[in-house]
């Protein structure tokens, strides 16, 4: 692990960085880098109270290097941060690093030792869960490895996600990564699930895990960040853009209970290539010379 940090990427919020505190009680005795844009206006106060640990990036030149698929001028959005932290991890001599939002409260076991299902048990040891989620990542070809979220396991345990470990295909919020490994965010907003449906499309893979979680604050609640975008935009626009990126697999749709809002559905039998087992070919008699 001495070549492995937490990235944190953060905007306007120097004074309520969650996840820097989830990391310190989680155990996490790792290294830490703050990703900040060089044009936030709170980056000063970042540095007063992170020192080195703070990375400020030049947003101009991540915007122009980025596939945003629009015409739009916003700035304060988080793929550029997302798209700069494999050349900030080379620079830094970083080989392995996983990428995390500045809002998580705490992380969490899924299933116990028994490999039981459980609804909470906070992480006191993740030292050793990252070095797990490396381990395994090292031993895949996947290109990202991801924690599972709050909303993974909506319905407890007669969820898919509660009743056994699985891999879903794909890949939201944290991304451990490798330098080995780059790859780019696309989409001004909703940039991980068009990155994870575009790669998917081509045959790349991006794995959740299922076995530990994040917890982090409700979207659009939290000051700074992304809210005010969300909030500008609405669900509608955002969930578009993967639709825009892959209209054969993904569509827009009601969402929830009682409170609907519209959210992007993904359609998996036409995103992810489906290999066929060699049993499957059709048996031909050879023509007679």
């Amino acid at each position: 692990m001495d070549d492995f940090a937490a990235f944190i990427l953060s905007h306007g919020r120097p004074s309520n960085l969650k996840t820097y505190k989830a990391l310190k009680n989680g155990g996490y005795t790792g290294r830490i880098v703050i990703v900040v844009d060089d044009i936030d206006a709170t980056l000063d106060e970042y540095v007063k109270r992170y020192g080195d640990e703070v990375v400020a990036f030049d947003k101009a030149a991540a915007a122009e290097a980025t596939d945003t698929c629009d015409n739009f001028n916003r700035m304060g959005v988080v793929v550029y941060a997302r798209n700069t932290c494999h050349q900030i991890a080379r620079d830094l001599g970083i080989k392995h690093f996983i990428v995390l939002d500045d809002d998580y409260f705490w992380f969490e076991y899924r299933f116990n030792d028994r490999l039981e299902f459980v609804t909470r048990g906070k992480i006191k040891s993740l030292d050793l869960v990252f070095k797990a989620m490396l381990d395994f990542y090292r031993s895949t070809p996947a290109l990202t490895l991801t924690m599972a979220q709050g909303g993974d396991f909506i319905g407890g345990k007669d969820n898919q996600n509660a009743k056994k470990l699985r891999l879903s295909r794909k890949a939201m919020n944290s991304f451990v990564c490798s330098v080995d490994r780059p790859f780019s965010f696309i989409g001004t907003i909703n940039e991980d699930t068009n990155t994870y449906v575009d790669r998917a499309v081509q045959g790349d893979l991006m794995f959740t895990l299922n076995q530990v979680s994040l917890c982090q604050e409700d979207t659009q609640t939290n000051k700074g960040g992304l809210t005010e975008h969300y909030l500008e935009i609405g669900t509608y626009v955002k969930s578009f853009y993967s639709v825009m990126i892959q209209p054969s697999c993904v569509r827009v749709q009601a969402m929830g209970d009682t409170r609907l809002r519209l959210h992007h559905r993904v359609d998996w039998k036409k995103t992810a290539p489906m290999i066929l087992h060699e049993s499957t070919r059709k048996k031909t008699k050879r023509p007679r010379p």
